[in-house]
């Protein structure tokens, strides 16, 4: 039996009659056996105008990507459809700026997993739908600097995973050396203790973490955001890769233009922030009390900044009240995937003038976004920033002000 692909769906397989269908587009008619609901192995009878070959050799196999078998066009023309019919639920439209990508090799953050094998260790991404790890030697999605970690993992894999566990690996290529966080592994010992660290210098790591406890660091390993250098905590959110961030950064600087007092609500480690202090007094407010404290010593070692205070606070439990929001001629928020409801209500209610919004989940921001139209604002523009490449993860960003601002 034949199907009709007739959309994709969120995660970017086809959709043919309530079956989802693994690397299929829209228009294809395609067959193969059906588990579950799903295709994973179909056979393409009619290919798509927009299909192409995929460029990496694990793609078949590997679960770190899931639309390279589609052209980059069609690809930025669905995540931005993906943010319009997400603002079409709500009620909502908006005027798009051009869409940002950015390009092969450049994701500086990742999490692999580590498992060790009777000789060696691999390292890798699962496969789509399961927890078989596939290899990613010459991956085209992670920085060179990555890659080039993935020896290091191995080692790391072989001296601190059990024979039935497995390790995930975080790994993040800073400006000056990899940063590795390891997770699920062996209850540190003193032979593990006196191994890790000779693995790290061995294989040039700057900063060697297992379950939060640092065993080797060079130094303190760092980025510059804006004029300022910071040294994340271990493991520590940050936009995935630096083309991603210039764009989200840009965007928000548009979306504030002249504001001299600024919020930024989840602020992390200073992201946006430290850049915006370039232009602005900021306020800085964050829960993960380890992030704020390198978004401070980040500013407070760099000069040329205006004033930047912060604030530890958990924005899910104590939202900023209407009263604490309305000094602020600006406000740039960029929360976690979940929605961000009791605040955006806040911001609503303060009627702060601007608010620059980066998200990546377009149901959530839809509905946060509905808030603040809801209460008399418009939405000046979306702008789509896919910083993952070749997946099915959307990220944007918008501006936000009351009607009668322009």
């Amino acid at each position: 039996m034949s199907y009709r692909i007739e959309r994709l769906g969120l995660r970017g397989e086809g959709v043919a009659k309530g079956v989802f269908v693994a690397r299929a587009l829209p228009g294809e008619f395609v067959d193969g056996p059906v588990v579950d609901g799903r295709i994973t192995q179909p056979r393409i009878l009619t290919p798509s105008a927009d299909r192409v070959s995929a460029p990496c050799r694990h793609y078949k196999a590997c679960g770190g990507c899931a639309l390279q078998h589609a052209s980059d066009t069609f690809v930025a023309a669905w995540k931005q459809q993906v943010v319009e019919q997400a603002l079409a639920a709500q009620g909502l439209s908006a005027p798009f700026r051009p869409l940002q990508t950015s390009p092969a090799q450049s994701r500086r953050r990742a999490t692999l997993a580590g498992r060790r094998l009777k000789s060696g260790a691999l390292v890798g991404f699962h496969a789509r739908g399961s927890d078989t790890v596939t290899d990613v030697a010459g991956c085209l999605l992670l920085h060179p600097a990555l890659v080039a970690a993935l020896p290091a993992l191995e080692a790391v894999t072989i001296e601190g995973c059990s024979r039935k566990g497995e390790l995930a690996l975080t790994l993040t290529a800073l400006e000056d050396g990899i940063d590795l966080a390891v997770s699920d592994g062996k209850p540190l010992d003193t032979a593990l203790r006196l191994a890790l660290p000779r693995i790290a210098a061995r294989h040039g790591l700057a900063r060697l973490t297992w379950d939060g406890e640092t065993l080797y660091q060079t130094h303190a390993p760092g980025l510059t955001f804006g004029g300022a250098r910071v040294t994340p905590p271990p493991g520590a959110f940050l936009q995935a890769t630096a083309q991603g961030e210039a764009a989200l950064t840009q965007a928000l600087r548009a979306a504030i233009g002249g504001a001299r007092r600024v919020a930024d609500l989840f602020a992390g480690c200073g992201t946006f922030a430290l850049p915006l202090a370039e232009r602005a007094e900021v306020h800085a407010v964050e829960g993960d009390s380890a992030m704020l404290a390198a978004l401070d010593a980040g500013w407070r070692g760099s000069a040329g900044l205006k004033q930047v205070t912060t604030e530890a606070r958990d924005l899910f439990r104590r939202p900023l009240l209407a009263d604490e929001l309305a000094r602020f001629d600006a406000l740039v928020i960029d929360p976690p995937r979940a929605v961000a409801e009791a605040q955006f209500a806040q911001i609503a209610a303060a009627r702060v003038p601007v608010v620059g919004a980066v998200s990546c989940n377009p149901a959530s921001f839809s509905r946060d976004a509905r808030i603040l139209v809801q209460a008399g604002y418009r939405i000046d523009w979306v702008q789509v920033v896919d910083q993952f490449r070749w997946s099915s993860h959307v990220e944007l960003a918008a501006r936000l002000s009351l009607a009668h601002i322009g």
